[in-house]
């Protein structure tokens, strides 16, 4: 089987074009027509993916955020708390979200972990993949993921390269930190204990989250993410994505950040981890310490801890070797997962823990 090569053609042929015209050309209509033309692609190429890995170019990855090798998703194991829905709506617009109450959670204070999915994602898909909701339950702690509309991106992707959603109360971060306090006071959340994380645009969502609330959010976790206003327009943002980003000031204060990559992610280059650190790390990091390691079966990685004058560790850096453009330890119940570990979500959730 083919992928529409026509189409594919036509969207490369567009991207350059925009490029060689600069920013003023990147007008609303054009980033959403790429958007529909890349949401067509995605859907036609899941429509022929088998249970086996299908090659794919790393541009046409890189267009449709599709990881090489992912499956497709099966129904995943039933929990034993509560997995409701919810709407969000301010003046930017309104958001649906999931919110799991674990079982163990009796009405005393927990942490509230804020989950931000990845393109093509949803938030059953999600949960199902980064298995959160199960470790909630050992935790415990509340989970919710608020989920990014086809209205708002036609390929579910949080509009991360748009200036209006790198500020603070307006845009799709509004929306995301209302809905962050809207369960803070409907639920018992310990406020000291809340903390936002997201794969791919979700990542790159999360970046911004933790940089314009440091009030609200205690940590941030990023997973194959970018940093913080690495682009501004769709151009940039797929120049951001092969590693060249732009480099701005970041604003307020630098939260502690906990950061996945494999260092042969072909739709987010690798650099963008250690762009994340250097954000996250600066004038805090006062000491370095690095960890080799192996999942027995499965991927090696290097764990880099970076250490503040107390030497508490503000920073975390895993870079999984071989490790493609994919949730580490993922089940394979959900989207983009790779089961070959390091297991991320309990990595996420140890790092989290410490920021008590």
């Amino acid at each position: 089987m083919k992928l529409n090569q026509k189409l594919f053609t036509q969207m490369r042929a567009a991207s350059r074009a925009l490029m060689r015209k600069g920013p003023a050309a990147v007008t609303t209509s054009a980033v959403q027509q790429a958007l529909h033309n890349a949401s067509a692609l995605q859907q036609a190429a899941r429509k022929m993916m088998e249970p086996t890995a299908m090659p794919m170019p790393a541009d046409l990855l890189a267009a449709i955020d599709l990881p090489a090798g992912a499956l497709k998703p099966q129904p995943g194991p039933t929990l034993p708390g509560t997995f409701s829905d919810g709407v969000y709506t301010n003046d930017a617009g309104s958001r649906d979200y999931k919110l799991y109450v674990p079982s163990t959670c009796h009405g005393q204070p927990v942490p509230l972990v804020v989950m931000l999915h990845g393109c093509t994602q949803d938030p059953d898909d999600f949960a199902r993949g980064t298995q959160m909701n199960a470790l909630a339950e050992d935790m415990p702690c509340l989970v919710v993921y608020p989920a990014q509309s086809q209205q708002a991106n036609p390929s579910r992707c949080w509009n991360w390269f748009d200036e209006t959603n790198q500020q603070r109360d307006r845009g799709e971060p509004s929306i995301i930190a209302g809905i962050t306090r809207h369960v803070m006071a409907t639920h018992a959340v310990d406020p000291a204990q809340v903390y936002v994380a997201g794969l791919s645009a979700g990542g790159a969502m999360a970046t911004i989250m933790g940089t314009v609330y440091p009030d609200l959010y205690a940590a941030v976790g990023v997973h194959s993410g970018l940093p913080f206003a690495a682009a501004d327009d769709l151009p940039s943002a797929l120049a951001a994505m092969k590693g060249d980003f732009k480099r701005r000031h970041t604003p307020g204060q630098t939260l502690p950040i906990i950061v996945f990559h494999g260092d042969q992610d072909q739709t987010v280059h690798p650099a963008a981890a250690d762009e994340l650190i250097a954000q996250g790390t600066l004038a805090v990091s006062k000491g370095i310490v690095v960890e080799p390691g192996r999942v027995p079966n499965g991927h090696a990685y290097t764990r880099t801890l970076h250490q503040r004058d107390d030497g508490n560790v503000h920073a975390e850096q895993w870079v999984v070797h071989g490790g493609g453009h994919a949730w580490f330890g993922g089940s394979a119940h959900g989207s983009y997962t790779d089961g070959r570990g390091p297991d991320a979500s309990r990595e996420m959730l140890r790092f989290f823990r410490t920021r008590r």
